[in-house]
C-alpha cells in the first residue's frame, strides 16, 4: 500500500475539561463554593494551552500504528522535536527553512532509531512527521484545542484555542519557507507565554553561573534554551512588521510598538555585553578544561552563544529598520486606491450552492457567470467624477519660458570610410551604361582596376547590391532609370573576385505613369 499521511480531526481537550467543574468541591454545610479567582483560572488556563501544545506530538505516537508498514520502531514525538529544534535554528529574520532540507536532516535521526530500516522508509518517516507537524490534511493547516474558564459571573465557558506549530510562509521568487510559531518554541523550552525578554535574561544568568561552576553540560542546555528565546524575540517583531505591510492601523504606533522597540534595542544592548563576557569564560573554561568531553561541550557552546550573538546583531538592524518602514508603509497606505468593490467568494457565493444543483440547473448559472466574468472592459465615455477631478486640479507652474536647455558637447565624428567621394563619382561613371548596352562585370572590374586598385571592390559591390533592385521604391521617388544585374550562369574570370559573371545594365522607369500616380495623389 501507499504510504500517506492520514487526514484526522485535531486533537480537542474536551475529556480533559469537561471534569474541570468535578474540581470544584462544594463546601460541607452551606451553598457550594464560588469558582476560583482570575489569578487561579488563568493558571489553568496556561496549562491547559500548555497540554495543548503538546497533543499534536503525542498524536503521532498514537496514529503511527494506522500506517501502512511496520512503524511501532519509530519514537514519532522524538522525531518532531528534532524537526521543530531544526526549523527553529534553520530560518532566519526574513527567510524561513527549506522543507526538503528539513526532511534530509531529519533523515539520520530516523535511521538511528531503526538503522536495519531501508533509506527510503526513514524518508518517508520523516516527511510524514514534518507534514503532519504543519497539519498538511487540515484546511487552515492548524491545530484547535478546547478548553475551559470561569467567567466573571461565575460560570464555566468553553473555548477554542488555535494554534499552529510549523507554519508555511511565502518567499522570494513564488518559494515557500517553513517557520515555527511561538507554540512551537514554548514546546522546546517547556513554558507557554513567557516574557521573552525576562526569560532571555533568566536564561543567561543561569548560563553564566553554570558556566562558573564548570557544569558545561548543563550550561549546554540553557544556552540553547537562550537561543529559542532569541529566536523567538525576533519572530515577535517580524510579525509586527508583517502586520504594518499588511495594515498600519492594526498595530499600535503610537505607544505599544515604540516602547517596545526602545526596550528592545536595551535588551539587545545589555545582552550582546552580556553575552560577549559570557563567550569570554567558555573560552577559558575550554582552554582549561582536560576532560576531552569537557572541551567538547564547551567548544560546542562558543558556537551556541556565536550564534546568539550574531541573530542579536541582526534584531538590532530590524529594529533600527523599524521606524523608517512604518513611515514609508504609512504614506503608501495612506494615498492608496481604494479598492471599488469587494470580491467575489467563489466556493461560498458559487460552489457552494451549486453542488446539490442538478446538472442541468448548475450549467445555466456557470454560462452566466463564466460569460459575465471574463474581465470588465473600459467605457468609452469619461466619468464625471474623473472628469471635474481634472477640471479642478490646478495646473502645475511653469517657466515662461521652458526648462534651460544643456549645452550639447559636440564630437565630430572621424571620416572612417573605404571609399572616397571621388571613387564613387568613377564607380558611377563606369555604371552608368546606355539602356540598350548591357555589359558584364568581369568587363567592368578590368576598367576598374585599370583606372584605380581599391576601384573593383567598390564596383563588384555596387553591381552585387544591383542584383536585388528596389523597384518600387525607385518608383515612388521618380527615378528615370535603375541599375540591375542578372545572373545567366557564367563564371566571373577574376584574378580578385570569385561568384557569378553578372549582366549589369540600365533599366528605364515608366516616367509618364509615375507622373500619372502623383498627380492622382496630389
Amino acid at each position: 500500500m501507499p504510504f500517506r499521511p492520514l487526514s484526522v480531526r485535531p486533537p480537542t481537550l474536551c475529556d480533559v475539561t469537561s471534569a474541570a467543574p468535578a474540581a470544584v468541591p462544594p463546601q460541607l454545610n452551606g451553598p457550594s463554593r464560588p469558582a476560583p479567582g482570575p489569578a487561579a483560572d488563568e493558571g489553568l488556563a496556561r496549562r491547559l494551552r500548555a497540554l495543548a501544545c503538546t497533543a499534536p506530538l503525542h498524536d503521532l505516537d498514537a496514529r503511527k500504528a494506522n500506517l501502512a508498514g511496520e512503524f511501532g520502531v519509530y519514537a514519532m514525538a522524538e522525531v518532531a522535536l528534532a524537526a521543530i529544534d531544526l526549523v527553529t535554528l534553520t530560518m532566519d529574520f526574513d527567510t524561513g527553512a527549506d522543507h526538503e532540507q528539513i526532511v534530509t536532516r531529519l533523515q539520520p535521526r530516523v535511521a538511528a532509531q531503526a538503522p536495519e530500516r531501508p533509506h527510503g522508509e526513514h524518508e518517508r518517516v520523516a516527511r510524514w512527521v514534518l507534514e503532519n507537524l504543519i497539519n498538511v490534511g487540515s484546511v487552515d493547516r492548524g491545530f484547535r484545542a478546547v478548553y475551559g474558564t470561569f467567567g466573571a459571573d461565575g460560570a464555566y465557558v468553553r473555548r477554542d484555542y488555535d494554534f499552529k506549530l510549523i507554519e508555511e510562509v511565502p518567499g522570494p521568487g513564488g518559494t515557500v519557507f517553513l517557520r515555527t510559531t511561538d507554540e512551537a518554541v514554548n514546546v522546546l523550552v517547556g513554558a507557554l507565554d513567557t516574557d521573552v525578554t525576562s526569560a532571555q535574561i533568566a536564561a543567561e544568568v543561569k548560563l553564566e553561573v553554570l558556566i562558573s561552576r564548570g557544569r558545561l553540560a548543563d550550561a549546554q542546555l540553557a544556552a540553547e534554551q537562550a537561543r529559542y528565546r532569541t529566536v523567538q524575540y525576533a519572530e515577535t517583531l517580524r510579525k509586527t512588521l508583517d502586520a504594518t505591510r499588511r495594515n498600519v492601523r492594526a498595530v499600535d504606533w503610537l505607544q505599544a510598538v515604540p516602547d517596545m522597540i526602545a526596550e528592545a534595542l536595551d535588551h539587545v544592548a545589555d545582552r550582546y555585553r552580556h553575552e560577549n563576557a559570557i563567550l569570554t569564560n567558555i573560552r577559558k573554561a575550554r582552554d582549561e578544561a582536560e576532560d576531552p568531553e569537557n572541551k567538547r561541550r564547551a567548544a560546542e557552546l562558543v558556537d551556541i552563544v556565536k550564534d546568539c550573538i550574531r541573530r542579536h546583531t541582526q534584531l538590532q538592524s530590524r529594529l533600527l529598520e523599524a521606524g523608517p518602514l512604518f513611515r514609508a508603509e504609512q504614506d503608501r497606505q495612506a494615498f492608496a486606491t481604494p479598492t471599488a468593490r469587494s470580491g467575489l467568494d467563489l466556493y461560498g457565493q458559487l460552489l457552494a450552492p451549486l453542488l446539490p444543483l442538478p446538472l442541468e440547473q448548475a450549467g445555466r448559472v456557470t454560462d452566466a457567470f463564466f460569460a459575465r466574468g471574463t474581465g470588465l472592459r473600459t467605457p468609452a465615455s469619461v466619468r464625471v467624477g474623473d472628469l471635474v477631478d481634472m477640471l479642478l486640479t490646478p495646473p502645475a507652474e511653469r517657466e515662461h519660458l521652458g526648462a534651460e536647455m544643456p549645452e550639447p558637447d559636440l564630437v565630430e565624428t572621424p571620416d572612417d570610410s573605404r571609399f572616397s567621394e571621388e571613387q564613387l563619382a568613377v564607380a558611377m561613371e563606369l555604371l552608368a551604361l546606355p539602356p540598350d548596352a548591357p555589359r558584364r562585370l568581369s568587363g567592368l572590374l578590368a576598367d576598374a582596376r585599370r583606372q584605380d586598385p581599391e576601384l573593383p571592390y567598390l564596383v563588384a559591390l555596387l553591381a552585387v547590391h544591383a542584383a536585388s533592385p528596389s523597384v518600387g521604391t525607385a518608383y515612388r521617388q521618380g527615378e528615370p532609370s535603375l541599375l540591375f544585374a542578372v545572373d545567366d550562369g557564367t563564371v566571373l574570370d577574376d584574378p580578385e573576385f570569385g561568384g557569378a559573371d553578372l549582366i549589369v545594365g540600365t533599366a528605364l522607369l515608366d516616367a509618364a505613369g509615375m507622373a500619372a500616380d502623383r498627380q492622382e495623389a496630389t
